[in-house]
Parts: C-alpha cells; structure tokens; sequence
C-alpha cells in the first residue's frame, strides 16, 4: 500500500511539472518580442560592430545585406506557417527546393561578408556563426526531447 501511494505521488508530481514547463513556454513564447526586419537589422549590426570591431563603412555595407536575409527569412516562416495550418506536408521536390534556396542565400552572403570584412574579421565572423550553428543545434535536440516527453505524457494519461 505505501508503494501504491508513493508511485501516485510521483505521478501526479511528474504530471504537474510537465503541465508547468508547458505553460512557461507558451507564456515565453507569447513574450518574445515581435521585431521588424529592420529593428532586427539595427541589433545584428551593433552586436557585429561590438564582436568584429566594424568601422563605419563595413556597417552601411552589411545593412542591406542582413535586412534581406531579414526580409527572406520572415516570408520563408509566413509560408511554413501557412503550410503547417494546412497540415499539408510539403512535396519532396519542395524541401528540395527550400533548402537550395536556403544554402544559395548562404553562399551568397558568405561571399558578401568576404568582400566586406577584413581576413581577421572573417575568421571571427566564420567563428561565431559555427558556434550559433552549435548553439541552434542543441536548442532543437532539447526541444525534441521535451516533444518527446510531452508525448509519452499524453499517451499515459
């Protein structure tokens, strides 16, 4: 009977946190303020200048790049909204087809910053973005694995 009653305790506990860290992540989801591609813009380049050391010229160079990388990036997440509300999956040929154009707008932009930056500040830059790819990547592996035990959550209720 005692272990009845402590395996029913650790249930309801384990129930109530996972209904918890669900709510705190819709509450800091609806949180996260929502910027325009040219507020976005203005931080990038600030928080560029402060890491690389950007003189005035690189800036007014880099900003009309990033706000077209802003630009793109916002439409591309309005059409998988879009498809998500659908529920449609999109075709094989369509996952192609973005993620071409994904690493063509990398490609370009790598090109880009080459021609901008001086040889030291392109390593630096090559730098940060592999570890925010880095960063990227463990931030989705958690948000799989607390998918996952949301999952299993709801299967056992």
């Amino acid at each position: 009977m005692k272990n009845l009653a402590t395996f029913i305790f650790f249930a309801i506990a384990v129930t109530f946190t996972a209904n918890a860290q669900e709510k705190t992540a819709q509450k800091n989801k609806q949180n996260r303020p929502q910027f325009t591609a040219e507020q976005h813009t203005e931080l990038s380049v600030k928080r560029m200048t402060l890491a690389l050391d950007l003189n005035e010229k690189q800036q007014n160079q880099i900003k009309p790049l990033l706000i077209a990388q802003a630009t793109q990036r916002k439409a591309a997440m309005e059409k998988m909204k879009k498809v998500k509300e659908t529920k449609q999956r999109p075709t094989d040929e369509e996952i192609f087809a973005m993620k071409n154009q994904q690493l063509d707008n990398q490609i370009a932009m790598k090109k880009a910053m080459k021609e901008i930056l001086t040889k030291e500040q392109f390593e630096q830059f090559e730098k940060m973005a592999k570890m925010r790819k880095m960063r990227g990547e463990k931030m989705m592996e958690a948000r799989k694995g607390m998918k996952k035990r949301m999952q299993e959550n709801e299967g056992k209720k």
